[in-house]
């Protein structure tokens, strides 16, 4: 992809002996891809969804997750077990449903009919249960005896703890929003709104035979997320294997 991106169209065209890096390292892709397409706009558009959707993603897990590793009530188990079970769904499989609910609700169209159907997430919840369950119980009741609601307890003691577990369902939630693409492709109507696979559809559609225009696209898309991975990534595996997942 990246040796596609640099090369001229000449030499992609020109059907001469492949190489692994291109004779001639130009910008030219780029520089179409960029003069021809709002891509700048839709990069907008993906990291305005995918941060809203992680910042409610991952509160919404690690509240969960606090609250069926550490609380008692009625039904948690099968509360649980419920939530698991809604990962064997593909988006195709409620897709229709979505589509009535975002109608019905008139966010059709708009940035909250992909963020709203994303904000939680069932793996995120099993994630964050298993990694609260090796917080010495002992701590919590501590804090409880000392006159601590859960609230404060989640802040003071289970937050500052679970600094891994934060980057882990950060980066998946941040991942999954930005490489979604069948159900941001519903829901968004306006080409103003696109975010950036569906760029790269549209692209595909208007210039089919362009292989180094479309391979620029798909570094510009994929590049963000592999530098937040290169950054951060001590905090992904530590937070995996402490969660119990190897």
């Amino acid at each position: 992809m990246v040796a596609v991106t640099f090369s001229t169209r000449a030499e992609l065209l020109g059907g001469g002996e492949l190489r692994l890096w291109p004779r001639e390292v130009t910008l030219e892709n780029v520089e179409r891809v960029l003069g021809s397409f709002p891509v700048a706009t839709w990069f907008g558009n993906s990291v305005a969804i995918s941060a809203v959707v992680m910042v409610l993603s991952v509160s919404t897990s690690l509240l969960a997750g606090y609250a069926f590793s550490h609380l008692r009530f009625r039904g948690s188990t099968p509360l649980f077990f419920i939530g698991l079970a809604t990962m064997v769904l593909p988006v195709q499989v409620i897709m229709v449903a979505l589509f009535r609910i975002i109608t019905t609700t008139g966010l059709y169209g708009t940035y909250w009919a992909v963020i709203l159907p994303t904000a939680a997430s069932a793996f995120g919840l099993f994630l964050a249960r298993q990694f609260m369950l090796g917080i010495p119980r002992e701590l919590i009741e501590a804090a409880r005896l000392d006159g601590a609601g859960h609230l404060t307890v989640f802040r003071r003691i289970v937050l500052p703890l679970s600094k891994a577990l934060v980057a882990v369902l950060a980066f998946m939630s941040l991942l999954s929003s930005w490489n979604d693409f069948a159900w941001p492709l519903i829901a968004l109507r306006e080409n103003r709104l696109f975010t950036l696979p569906i760029g790269l559809l549209y692209l595909q559609g208007q210039a089919n035979s362009d292989y180094g225009a479309t391979m620029a696209f798909a570094l510009i898309n994929i590049l963000p997320i592999a530098i937040v991975f290169l950054v951060f990534q001590r905090y992904f595996i530590a937070g995996f294997a402490r969660s119990g997942i190897k």
